[in-house]
């Protein structure tokens, strides 16, 4: 029995302890803050109920093996999942609407065509067909495999090129896949839109992001009951019956070195805490901004992904019940000096006071330009688009609560937000590998192989115990 020091409780933390715990070692998460959840997190008043992170579930086969493989209960005997259909409403910079359903091609494809014209469904379909190949090119070794130690062949492109008479033209960008192949501005903003959501600029993601969209249509979009931050506690309380032991408000100041490999940390205040394993799930720029560990120059930092990009939130509390035609999520595509937004309105009466309220959440990825105005007035701009999701929000709205990319780094860490694992780009947006270079160290979480979002995360504390359960003959997840 190993004893295994885990910094941070975040979804991906603990799901390397939760299987750790099960494998028989001893367990112990130190958290800088007073709660668990990391990103996955909530903020309530007078009855309202908000999710700050997170607010769909996508892969959900991800925590269903983690519940089979740590204990009897199952996921969905530990939270209610639903799938959301339709999957996303959106409303487009010319008023165009259109619903596209969960995790139906078909539908998504004779949804498009009537709402934008015929032959736009066609484009669309022939466009997930190419995704596809990058998914089936990149699902293992980006997904379900630890990062290899030549992680080369990932930076190089795996979408396939277009074919032009008897030439493939290469498509580099994601912004080029919506001009060249989709040939409408609102396909090409649909587009755009996944990868936004996820934090990436279409400008300059590689056209590998075309997996997101694939990913989000063909597996579904679900809604844990409660919210979100319900799957953090079940995941948690799993955690607890396995023997985890958490410690909260412990700060990690260092991770120790001993004849060349990690051997414990350093807590604020300065008790030593020793293990045979750490495992951290902080994120791995401050680990090293903050020299938690041993890297004195940035030259000698692994390599990672460089983010950019944060989150603002509003969440709204508004009088009036929930129209019975509501979306569930629904994007306002950018228009008029109005930034893209996500609007999340969940029919759950465990996030309202009674029936004759509604809790709304808006979302908009930023980068270091957004808050130059100040980040009430851009709350102002989010809540404008936001209006043409919900009829009537002006007088609806009883107050507002916004949450800044400075909130994200108190709670988090990082006020940037990662994005999952993408190749091509010559492998700048390759997270950083699970084993780091000083052995005995290892990364999980969203700043981790496989990268950021809630299956991402889940999946790299499973490539995370598995390597430290079966060591290099590990070959990553079945």
């Amino acid at each position: 029995m190993a004893r295994i020091v885990v910094i941070g409780a975040g979804l991906g933390a603990m799901a390397a302890a939760a299987r750790l715990a099960v494998a028989g070692h001893r367990v112990a998460v130190y958290e800088r803050t007073a709660t668990y959840g990391g990103a996955v997190g909530r903020y309530e008043r007078e009855g309202f109920a908000f999710d700050t992170g997170p607010g769909l579930l996508h892969l959900p086969a991800v925590y269903r093996d983690l519940f089979v493989k740590t204990g009897k209960e199952s996921l969905e005997q530990s939270v209610t999942l639903t799938q959301v259909d339709p999957a996303s409403r959106h409303v487009f910079s010319d008023g165009t609407r259109v619903d596209l359903p969960n995790a139906s091609r078909a539908g998504t494809v004779a949804a498009l065509d009537a709402a934008l014209g015929a032959g736009a469904g066609e484009r669309w379909g022939d466009f997930l067909t190419r995704a596809r190949e990058a998914w089936d090119r990149t699902r293992r070794p980006l997904l379900e495999e630890p990062q290899p130690a030549d992680p080369a062949p990932l930076a190089r492109e795996p979408y396939p090129a277009l074919k032009a008479g008897l030439l493939r033209r290469p498509t580099t960008t994601l912004a080029q896949v919506g001009a060249r192949e989709l040939r409408d501005p609102r396909l090409a903003a649909l587009l755009d839109a996944y990868a936004e959501s996820y934090g990436f600029d279409p400008a300059t993601a590689p056209a590998a992001a075309a997996v997101l969209p694939y990913m989000e249509q063909t597996f579904g979009s679900w809604y844990v009951g409660g919210g979100l931050r319900a799957l953090a506690d079940a995941v948690y309380e799993r955690c607890r019956k396995r023997r985890v032991e958490f410690v909260f408000e412990a700060p990690v100041e260092e991770v120790l070195e001993k004849d060349g490999r990690a051997a414990g940390v350093v807590l604020a205040g300065g008790e030593t805490v020793e293990a045979d394993h750490v495992v951290s799930g902080a994120p791995v720029p401050a680990l090293y901004r903050d020299q938690v560990v041993g890297w004195e120059r940035q030259d000698d930092w692994p390599p990672h992904q460089e983010a950019g990009t944060s989150r603002v939130t509003v969440c709204l509390a508004l009088r009036g019940a929930r129209e019975a035609a509501a979306a569930h999520r629904t994007v306002v595509h950018a228009a008029d000096g109005r930034p893209t937004v996500t609007v999340l309105r969940p029919d759950d009466p465990a996030l309202r006071p009674d029936g004759e309220h509604e809790a709304v959440t808006v979302t908009a990825t930023v980068d270091g330009s957004s808050g130059a105005e100040g980040w009430d007035a851009f709350a102002d701009r989010m809540v404008e688009a936001a209006g043409l999701a919900v009829p009537g929000l002006a007088d609806r709205l009883l107050w507002r609560h916004v949450r800044t990319p400075e909130d994200v780094r108190r709670d988090t860490g990082s006020a940037e937000v990662p994005g999952p694992g993408l190749g091509g780009a010559g492998g700048r947006l390759l997270p950083a590998a699970n084993v780091s270079p000083l052995p005995g160290l290892y990364f999980a979480g969203g700043w981790s192989h496989p990268g950021g979002g809630l299956a991402h995360a889940g999946m790299s504390g499973a490539l995370v115990a598995g390597l430290i359960v079966e060591g290099t003959d590990f070959r990553g997840s079945q």
